[in-house]
């Protein structure tokens, strides 16, 4: 399938866009692209009558199908919450793909998204990549991404009421160093020729893939002192953290510039519905871009509805942020740090045939995509 006559924003390294030109798939993912008019087209190929073709859009962190969109409590799979140290949880167990809200992303030209357990836990469970499209999660799952940690008020409130541990920061960073430090001795013992393996257990073997530096770790952490103890505990065991909603990183760009760590802001559409949201902004993700950080824009879909990213994304572009940079938090930069921009992020040959193709600007309110195509499979067209 061709689709020609577009204006399309690669978002490759070079940030190249091809004020008109056409794309070619090759079922799953993109054969060509090119500037000026394709040899030939045929019947299945798509006019995109001059609008602007852009890479689908990524929220690199979700609860989406952890809990059914109309439903109650019963429907709800995203804390497990009858202990506080769970990493062996597979979220792949609890992702429900019927979704309405995956019909709504797709809508919406969100093609790909991060989804992790909650953060009741001061350590959740693993984090994968997928696809918004098609029904059974196995085939949809893109790349198993990271694992989720939780620090601050969630976990510390969710135990305190139960009259369990933790009941304080410093307990729920004991926790997690508590839960590392045997991991990595494990992983010791089964890398020793000389030592007996040690007995199997699910919880560290589930961090040895963190400990390699195979899977990234996702703190979630809104107040400065929660960021820099997520930062602590990574330096500590040698992890590569995620900093997940950041919310007061506008208050420390520059320390957080210096540690070179990515963010992953939102949600955006929201108040200071808690104390450690505070100093909540619409204005974090430009501050933090313009301190050299990289920055994605989430939803924390069910917080926000997933369908609601590229209005998010628009909120912060009013409060400051470039639209390159805003157009760069949910597709290039969202899959570097979601740890998929060999598969998806940008238009390049032998990527996912993931786009998007709007006729105005998408962040506005009353922008809709015409064209979402995903895996090369056309998934919503208007036109």
């Amino acid at each position: 399938m061709k689709i020609y006559n577009a204006k399309i924003y690669t978002m490759n390294s070079r940030r190249e866009v091809i004020e008109r030109g056409w794309i070619e798939t090759d079922g799953e993912l993109i054969k060509s692209l090119s500037a000026g008019e394709p040899e030939s087209v045929s019947e299945g190929d798509i006019d995109a009558r001059g609008m602007t073709l852009y890479p689908g859009f990524i929220d690199a962190h979700t609860h989406l199908g952890l809990t059914t969109a109309g439903v109650g409590v019963e429907a709800e799979d995203f804390n497990e919450e009858s202990e506080p140290c769970s990493p062996q949880l597979r979220i792949i167990d609890a992702i429900n793909p019927m979704d309405t809200s995956f019909q709504k992303a797709r809508e919406a030209g969100v093609t790909a998204v991060l989804i992790s357990p909650g953060s009741m836990n001061p350590i959740a469970g693993d984090i994968i990549a997928v696809t918004t499209s098609g029904r059974r999660i196995d085939s949809m799952c893109l790349r198993r991404a990271g694992i989720k940690f939780a620090l601050g008020e969630n976990p510390k409130m969710t135990y305190m009421n139960r009259d369990e541990t933790p009941f304080t920061r410093m307990a729920i960073a004991s926790i997690i160093r508590e839960m590392l430090e045997k991991a990595r001795q494990y992983m010791e013992a089964k890398d020793d020729p000389e030592r007996d393996d040690p007995d199997y257990d699910i919880k560290c073997e589930a961090l040895l893939p963190l400990l390699k530096g195979e899977l990234k770790a996702h703190f979630h952490c809104h107040r400065a002192d929660d960021i820099f103890t997520a930062l602590r505990i990574s330096r500590e065991f040698g992890l590569e953290p995620v900093l997940i909603h950041c919310t007061d990183g506008h208050l420390i760009a520059e320390e957080l510039a210096a540690e070179g760590v990515p963010a992953v802001v939102g949600p955006v559409l929201c108040d200071p519905c808690k104390p450690e949201m505070a100093n909540v902004t619409p204005a974090n993700a430009a501050v933090l871009t313009s301190a050299g950080i990289k920055t994605a824009i989430c939803t924390d879909h069910s917080e926000i509805p997933i369908e609601y990213l590229p209005v998010s994304v628009g909120i912060a572009m009013k409060a400051g942020l470039t639209f390159e940079k805003a157009l760069e938090s949910v597709t290039v930069t969202a899959a570097e740090i979601a740890g998929i921009s060999d598969i998806t992020g940008s238009l390049e040959p032998g990527k996912r045939a993931d786009m998007v193709l709007f006729s105005g600007m998408p962040f506005e309110i009353m922008s809709d995509p015409a064209l979402v195509i995903s895996g090369g499979r056309a998934v919503k067209n208007t036109l």
